[in-house]
């Protein structure tokens, strides 16, 4: 047996990536919804602004990491959507205390890590209608997104 052919068969015999583990799923989403609410919220902090396509892709993010992972379980789309929920309120809460920590002279982790229930504050006094609209379009990016991906 060639080289070649000993590396195509061992090639033949790995085994496809897991679907339908509903719990790889939540694992994969819960680890994109950290990650995707740590990206979000770089951008608002260095953007100043919330933005509707980047909270599109926190929920989409999410929906297809759970949706690719885990199949087609009702549990994932239920699931991916929470988590898009929580992302865009932590992505938001990172932007507030990069924001706030530019304006005060404070480094951001001891904001945000020390003194959360200020950034909390500050967060719900600047949050709008349009901030809720972010929260609905991250929920659906995710629900569908999850639903499309597990096809």
């Amino acid at each position: 047996m060639s080289q070649s052919d000993s590396d195509m068969a061992a090639q033949q015999q790995a085994p496809a990536p897991a679907r339908g583990n509903t719990g790889l799923g939540l694992v994969a989403a819960a680890l994109a919804g950290v990650a995707a609410a740590a990206l979000y919220g770089v951008v608002i902090g260095l953007t100043k602004h919330e933005i509707g396509w980047a909270a599109v892709g926190v929920g989409f993010v999410i929906g297809v990491a759970a949706g690719k992972r885990g199949g087609r379980s009702p549990v994932l789309a239920i699931a991916a959507t929470v988590l898009a929920l929580g992302s865009v309120y932590l992505g938001q809460l990172v932007g507030e205390a990069m924001i706030g920590a530019d304006q005060i002279g404070m480094s951001f982790s001891e904001l945000f890590f020390q003194h959360l229930d200020i950034v909390q504050q500050a967060w719900k006094a600047e949050a709008d209608p349009l901030t809720f609209v972010f929260f609905a379009i991250a929920a659906w990016a995710a629900f569908s997104g999850a639903q499309k991906a597990a096809r």
